[in-house]
Parts: C-alpha cells; sequence; structure tokens
C-alpha cells in the first residue's frame, strides 16, 4: 500500500495473513514454554518440602536403625550417599536432554504414598520406610522425565538396601546362618589344636561356651556383601565377572564370619570370657566387612575388567 503526496512517496508493506499466523504462533510457543520453566523449580522446592515433613519420622526411624550398632544394618548410612552421588553423575551426563515430565509416574507415586498412609494407622514405620523407596522412580518419572529415569533408574533401585529387614522376616535364615557357623568352627578348631564340642549353636571350649546368637550369624555381613556385589556388577563391564560377583558375594560373606567365629573362640581360649565383653567383640565384626567386602571389589575389578576398560 502506498500514498503520494507532494511527490514524496509513502510505502507501508503489507504483511501476509501467513506472516501474521506465524508470529502469533511464535508468541504462543514463547508463553507456553517459559511459563511452566519459570514455575517448574517452584514446583519442585514445594513438593520437597511436603516430602521432607511427610517422611521425617520414617527417616529418623531409619537413622535409628542403621545407627543401633555394627550388628544392625549399620550399612544402610551409605546407601544414600551412594544414590546421591551415582544419580548425579547420570544426569551431570543428561542435561543436553530437554526437560521433560511423565504422567506415568503417578501410577507408582500414588500407591506410594497410600502404603505410607496405612502405616500412619499400624505404626510400623517399616511400610513408610517401604514407601519412600518405592516413591523414588516416581518422582524421578514426575520431574526427571522418561529419559532421565531410564538413566538413573539402577541408583534409585540400589536404594532398597537401606531397608532394614526385620527379624521375623529372616528367622530362618539366621539359625541357618548359625548353624553353619557352629558346624564349620567345630570342624576348623581342632585343626588348630583346640578341643571342642557342638551343641546346637553353642560352642564348648575347655574354658567357656560360646553361643552363636543372630547378632553372631553373619546376617548383616551378608546383607552388605548383597548390596555391594550389586554396585561393583553395576560398574563392571565384563558380563562374567558380573555373574561371578553376584553368585560367590553369599559364600565370601559366610567364611567371613566363619572365621571371625573361629578368631573370637581362639582369643577366648588364649584370654578367658572377659575378652567377649570388649570391644574387639565389635572389632570383630567389623573384621568380617574388612575382609569380604575388599574381596568382593577385587573380584569385579581384575585383570579382565582392565583389558575391558583398555
Amino acid at each position: 500500500m502506498s500514498f503520494e503526496s507532494h511527490g514524496l512517496t509513502i510505502e507501508h508493506p503489507e504483511a501476509s495473513a501467513d506472516d501474521s499466523t506465524d508470529r502469533i504462533s511464535d508468541y504462543k510457543d514463547v508463553s507456553l514454554t517459559a511459563e511452566p520453566e519459570t514455575k517448574r523449580p517452584w514446583i519442585v522446592w514445594l513438593v520437597g518440602a511436603q516430602l521432607v515433613i511427610l517422611f521425617a519420622p520414617t527417616v529418623a526411624w531409619l537413622w535409628d536403625r542403621w545407627t543401633m550398632s555394627v550388628w544392625h544394618h549399620a550399612h544402610g548410612l551409605l546407601i544414600l550417599p551412594v544414590v546421591g552421588y551415582l544419580v548425579w553423575q547420570e544426569l551431570r551426563s543428561l542435561r543436553h536432554l530437554p526437560t521433560s515430565s511423565s504422567a506415568w509416574g503417578f501410577v507408582i507415586l500414588v500407591p506410594a504414598l497410600a502404603l505410607h498412609a496405612l502405616d500412619t494407622g499400624m505404626h510400623t514405620q517399616l511400610l513408610s520406610a517401604v514407601a519412600l523407596v518405592f516413591a523414588l522412580p516416581g518422582l524421578s518419572l514426575l520431574f526427571l522425565g522418561n529419559e532421565r529415569t531410564k538413566a538413573i533408574l539402577f541408583p534409585l533401585c540400589f536404594a532398597v538396601f537401606m531397608l532394614p529387614i526385620p527379624l521375623a522376616v529372616t528367622e530362618g535364615l539366621h539359625l541357618a546362618l548359625r548353624g553353619v557357623a557352629t558346624v564349620s568352627s567345630a570342624f576348623l578348631l581342632p585343626l588348630l589344636g583346640i578341643p571342642v564340642f557342638a551343641e546346637g549353636t553353642t560352642i564348648h571350649i575347655a574354658n567357656a561356651s560360646l553361643q552363636i546368637s543372630d547378632a553372631c550369624s553373619g546376617f548383616s555381613t551378608l546383607y552388605a556383601a548383597g548390596a555391594v556385589a550389586c554396585l561393583t556388577a553395576y560398574f563392571c563391564p565384563d558380563p562374567r565377572r558380573q555373574m561371578l560377583v553376584l553368585l560367590l558375594a553369599a559364600p565370601i560373606a559366610i567364611v567371613a564370619n566363619i572365621l571371625r567365629v573361629v578368631l573370637l573362640v581362639l582369643l577366648v581360649h588364649w584370654q578367658g570370657a572377659w575378652v567377649l565383653g570388649t570391644s574387639l567383640h565389635t572389632i570383630s565384626g567389623l573384621f568380617t566387612f574388612a575382609l569380604a567386602l575388599p574381596v568382593i571389589f577385587w573380584l569385579g575389578n581384575g585383570p579382565t575388567t582392565a583389558r575391558a576398560k583398555g
């Protein structure tokens, strides 16, 4: 469109319908994508604060179980830092992915919250702890999307090892482990020159009788060894070594506990039963971890792994 006045020509370019439509759509795109990005941090912080308040009693209960003694799920103290580190490592390499969200997270989160609500009436705290672990993948789907959740699925599942297993569930396993420790120790001690008599889960020697209790069954070492084996297999690129680590973790933990029992019997034979009331008894529990866990790490990081990485 143009107007001529006093020899001057003023032209006004006409905007086509397509151009105007593109501009409108551009404005719409900007508004629709910018608004969620500004609100998302507030939503994350709000949901996070609500979950902290909701599960605070559960976390306090877990802390009490983890710090009760070296015999009761002490490895749980290390699980959350490991999970956090693995999640951070995986997400750091996925920064290029666009922000996304999946409504499938509600399929996991809603049952988890229902389980937590059920526990408020039962007051077990264990169901609430299970709900906390179960809710993690759901929250990840809602706030991180499918791709990022797939990348951190192992760390989220690994969090299950922080849950204490009640004695009512593992009572039969405790008894079996106690029997294995008693029979094996009664076989090894005469080879070291110490006559023994085994009765049930009690070892009789000349100057004392030692009962293998649930705390000395080696279950805590077995549970921790399972966690370390899964973590080692996750980082091991060789499928054969992965299988080897997972299969040998339990036998290694059991053997470590048997050696611990033999060591305690030797100390009682040499020094007397008063040794069991000292810190040596607790230190011997740490000995099982110090013996079993490095062996598991070594199995997953041997020459085959080194060649695979090279």
